[in-house]
């Protein structure tokens, strides 16, 4: 039997825990989520438990990020079967706030990003996401002043901007990556994946083929534009609509030329269907 975890959604109540938590000498993780978790967010939860004596996770569905063609009202929402799944983990605390408490009338603040925000990939299809991104989590991170928070490498462009954000902006909250957790074969779990039909689900699997054959070429000293060139033809071929398939540093996402050019990462986005994916592997040699 699972016990039952407390959800609350005022900034003020999440506040109150973490002062009695921190007060008894307790390290308090962060896990921003937007919700219908699945097994990848739970890992964040435990990398979460892992750095922290208590966990709270965030569960919302943020309109700031979506754009206006983008599928903000039609995102799952699953709030009761996620507080069950974080009961049956090492969640602590659910905050759970309605759009009100997060932007209330009048809110007007943004947060304007350079550096990582600014590579020329996930910007260039989603110019205002990362914006939204970074106003709510600059504020998810001051209300719950956790000592660490994790976020997913899935979401690479993202990981990478939040660093970014906590250094500039002096929060002294540690920001750590997690590892991506995929399915039998390969693909990235993802809230988006429910949207793929059953044809489309088992095409899904390209994507994660294509990126880490296009490493093993790169490690095995092939140029690194022609692997990125077929690893695009192979999704192209399989149905997909690419935006984009890139090798980039992995620290700064400048391009890279070849592996003289520091650590790498290929990241992908592309479309299959009406569902739109995302994806990122190391290049390891």
């Amino acid at each position: 039997m699972t016990a039952q975890l407390t959800v609350v959604g005022a900034i003020d109540d999440l506040r109150r825990y973490v002062r009695a938590r921190r007060a008894a000498g307790e390290r308090i993780g962060l896990t921003p989520t937007m919700g219908a978790l699945h097994a990848g967010h739970l890992s964040l939860v435990e990398a979460a438990r892992r750095a922290a004596d208590r966990v709270v996770v965030t569960i919302f569905v943020n309109p700031a990020q979506f754009g206006p063609n983008e599928d903000f009202t039609r995102y799952p929402r699953t709030l009761a079967a996620d507080v069950e799944k974080l009961s049956r983990v090492a969640a602590d605390l659910v905050f759970a706030p309605p759009v009100d408490e997060i932007y209330p009338p009048g809110f007007s603040t943004k947060v304007v990003l350079e550096g990582p925000a600014h590579a020329d990939l996930e910007d260039r299809f989603r110019p205002t996401h990362f914006s939204g991104v970074a106003t709510v989590v600059t504020k998810l991170l001051n209300q719950a002043q956790a000592d660490v928070a994790v976020f997913g490498e899935k979401d690479y462009q993202q990981l990478l901007v939040i660093k970014r954000l906590a250094r500039d902006l002096d929060i002294p909250t540690e920001i750590l990556g997690a590892p991506t957790l995929r399915e039998f074969d390969g693909l990235a779990m993802s809230s988006r994946n429910i949207y793929l039909a059953p044809e489309e689900r088992e095409r899904a699997k390209e994507l994660h083929c294509a990126l880490s054959e296009a490493a093993r070429r790169i490690v095995n000293g092939d140029d690194i534009g022609a692997a990125t060139h077929e690893a695009r033809a192979r999704l192209a071929d399989a149905g997909y609509d690419v935006d984009y398939l890139e090798a980039r540093h992995a620290e700064t996402l400048a391009p890279v030329s070849s592996l003289d050019d520091g650590p790498i990462r290929l990241l992908v986005a592309a479309k299959l269907g009406a569902t739109r994916l995302i994806d990122n592997i190391a290049v390891q040699s």
